[in-house]
């Protein structure tokens, strides 16, 4: 039997992955085994030389893992695309984050607001610097240790609000997703995919990632709140 292929991703696509992987192995009888973790960490992995296959992150991450020489640029495409979500514990009042002023202002009055470390954290620190209220907020903000999802800190009381991609929250226990966000807030996430330098069998590890583009994947990212490329 041929060795499984190594996928190492950020948190975001992990289910998205884990199902599609599943599907594939039966398929092909190509097992693919799927390392999720925040990343920051993933692209450092990669970097640091681990034996990967396939990896998929954030466009702009894996761009650079490409100029790096850790990942194939010609094997690179997208996969999908996933928009910034806020949530709040259930049951709790919904903050009004749907204009920008009205979005200042709940937060302002928030007790604790946590963020993620991927790109979705990245929008919402340089945001708030750009609302000029970073320096009001910053010591009730609460960052998300990298594999810890924003969820589960509001879920627990740790924060009143949290942001990350719609993806990662959808489905947690003890959370309500806030409706509509204010046009500065509906930051998105373009996620690709590539097949790694160190690839042992790269026309498997691209086959792979032809099933993450493949018709019969679309229904999958729409039920985990991504949009498929």
């Amino acid at each position: 039997m041929a060795q499984a292929l190594n996928c190492i991703s950020s948190m975001a696509t992990r289910h998205i992955l884990a199902e599609i992987a599943a599907a594939h192995g039966a398929a092909t009888g190509r097992k693919v085994a799927v390392n999720s973790m925040g990343g920051v960490d993933a692209a450092k992995r990669v970097e640091s030389g681990e034996s990967v296959d396939v990896v998929v992150l954030a466009a702009d991450a894996l761009a650079k893992l490409a100029r790096g020489g850790f990942v194939r640029a010609e094997t690179i495409v997208d996969i999908a695309r996933s928009a910034l979500a806020a949530a709040v514990k259930a049951g709790a009042a919904k903050p009004d984050l749907s204009s920008d002023d009205s979005a200042k202002r709940a937060l302002l009055g928030a007790r604790a607001i946590a963020y993620s470390t991927g790109p979705s954290g990245d929008h919402i620190v340089a945001l708030f610097k750009r609302w000029e209220i970073f320096a009001a907020i910053e010591a009730r903000l609460v960052k998300a240790p990298p594999g810890v999802p924003v969820g589960k800190l509001v879920a627990d009381g740790a924060a009143e609000i949290g942001f990350q991609q719609l993806s990662e929250l959808q489905g947690l226990p003890g959370i309500e997703i806030v409706g509509s966000l204010s046009p500065s807030l509906r930051a998105v996430t373009n996620f690709a995919a590539g097949v790694a330098a160190s690839a042992a069998d790269a026309q498997a590890a691209a086959g792979f990632i032809a099933a993450l583009r493949a018709p019969a994947a679309r229904d999958v990212y729409t039920r985990h709140g991504m949009e498929p490329a």
